[in-house]
């Protein structure tokens, strides 16, 4: 019963941070860990849990007019089959090979945004074009693949793409960032549940404060806007680097 109201307070607050600046897994996986299941059933219970989280997140951006639908549609098929793609992947090579330079990359994001004074602080999103649609789909297909093969950083490396490419501002960015990592975590999640990796008693209990953490976090983010998203987002980063590191030695 101990475990179990500390597995729901965990779902609570990866739930509240992850729908702000992402990283939230960073406090579930480890919360699952804790509770005793083997790893294939820690990360299926997690993303099963998150996945509703994650959809309650997107939903309430959406409401907020904050989503840009138009780049979206163009954007959701390319990160769909970039994460089909990832969990074939997965099984075919050792994802150790990639986490020297995921943990620079994420390291180098935190850093840079940390002191940059001006990154996402305004909306300077000037329309779609050619070339920021090219980008953009790239960027979509890319990390659609790497959350399907690995996962780390990936809510940052999105917000990071959106700031960068189409110049959003963080509230923005964190916005549509929500809608693609949404649709590469359900397909990880259908791979999950097919394999039979999924402890759905424990999933749905968190899932519960998952929610519930999910509008909250929204709910802060969408009042408060870039001021509240930067330094949680520059600290998730930070972390997830840290974590990365630690788990090299």
């Amino acid at each position: 019963m101990f475990e179990m109201i500390l597995l729901c307070i965990a779902g609570f607050l990866a739930s509240f941070i992850d729908s702000i600046a992402g990283g939230g897994g960073l406090i579930s996986v480890p919360a699952f860990m804790l509770a005793g299941l083997s790893p294939h059933m820690v990360l299926g219970t997690n993303k099963f849990a998150a996945a509703t989280g994650s959809f309650t997140s997107s939903l309430k951006f959406a409401k907020s007019g904050l989503c840009n639908f138009k780049l979206l549609k163009i954007l959701i098929p390319f990160t769909l089959v970039g994460s089909i793609l990832g969990v074939r992947t997965v099984m075919l090579i050792d994802q150790k090979f990639l986490q020297p330079l995921v943990l620079v990359l994420v390291l180098c994001i935190g850093i840079y945004t940390l002191f940059s004074k001006s990154i996402g602080q305004e909306d300077n999103f000037k329309g779609l074009t050619k070339k920021n649609i090219t980008i953009g789909i790239i960027l979509a297909f890319s990390l659609g693949f790497y959350d399907g093969f690995f996962g780390p950083g990936t809510g940052s490396f999105l917000v990071f793409g959106m700031i960068n490419i189409f110049g959003f501002n963080f509230l923005n960015a964190s916005a549509n960032a929500r809608f693609l990592n949404f649709v590469s975590n359900i397909t990880a999640l259908v791979t999950f549940a097919f394999s039979g990796s999924i402890n759905y008693r424990i999933g749905a209990m968190v899932a519960v404060f998952m929610i519930i953490g999910a509008r909250a976090g929204t709910k802060l983010a969408i009042n408060k806007g870039s001021k509240i998203i930067k330094p949680i987002f520059v600290t998730m980063s930070l972390a997830v680097a840290l974590k990365m590191l630690l788990t090299l030695f």
